[in-house]
């Protein structure tokens, strides 16, 4: 049986995502921005969690653990170690570990925080990305630098394209209005916008997404390219500096 993967709305607009493996029956968590909805999901489907993964230290993405922990492994990053609850495992770049079965793959995301990681896996076909690579867009550079977040883009924009994207908020609306602003003329990504409008109306989340979706469509993927870069008035930018323009206009925005 392949992995299950569930999408947990929690708090205004955070995701939790629950993996699981029926064939183990073992669960695991990717972060925990608040126990009660994570409770409630495991409770519906009569799952215990085994394994619990941080991303980054931000309260809306630790807050949960102390409640949910209850004896699940909790795995996070070692250069951030000493701002996250009690690490059982301290992962980093280039490591990878066993759930059920699954090797998850550990990349360094540094850009939103500095020691964000995210997780692939493969066997899920899925990466999980909280605040690094959003749906449409990128989180803020509140400790890292432009040139830093470019190169997690890149890491996780190399993944194959079918790969799912679970990252850790519901922004999408908003990051599709600002895309259309650098690429008004982008068919796919008005198209996008629009499944995204009539999605939010229903109430449907939009996380996750495919990265073949993002390549297509998220400036901040698309730095680098010759028609992105003219859009934004910097022919001759390095992609780095191209990033880092479209991360400024979308800081105003």
């Amino acid at each position: 049986m392949p992995l299950e993967i569930v999408t947990v709305p929690c708090r205004s607009d955070n995701y939790a995502f629950l993996v699981h493996d029926s064939d183990a029956g073992r669960t695991a968590l990717v972060d925990a921005p608040e126990a009660a909805p994570i409770q409630a999901a495991l409770a519906e489907r009569g799952w215990s969690l085994d394994m619990i993964l941080i991303t980054h230290h931000h309260d809306d993405h630790v807050d949960g653990l102390a409640a949910l922990r209850n004896g699940a492994m909790v795995v996070g990053a070692r250069a951030d170690a000493h701002r996250l609850p009690a690490l059982d495992r301290a992962v980093a770049e280039g490591d990878s570990f066993d759930f059920a079965g699954h090797s998850v793959q550990v990349f360094d995301v540094s850009g939103h925080t500095v020691g964000h990681i995210a997780f692939y896996m493969a066997d899920a076909n899925a990466v999980f990305t909280a605040d690094s690579l959003m749906a449409l867009g990128c989180g803020r550079l509140f400790e890292g630098t432009a040139a830093q977040m470019w190169a997690s883009l890149s890491k996780i924009a190399a993944l194959p394209p079918e790969t799912l994207v679970c990252s850790g908020h519901e922004y999408t609306a908003a990051n599709a209005r600002f895309a259309l602003t650098v690429e008004p003329a982008n068919a796919a990504l008005k198209a996008r916008a629009e499944e995204i409008a009539a999605a939010r109306a229903a109430g449907t989340p939009t996380v996750p997404s495919v990265l073949s979706q993002e390549l297509a469509t998220n400036p901040f993927l698309r730095a680098h390219l010759p028609e992105v870069k003219a859009a934004i008035g910097l022919q001759a930018a390095s992609d780095t500096e191209a990033f880092a323009e479209i991360r400024s206009r979308k800081d105003n925005f």
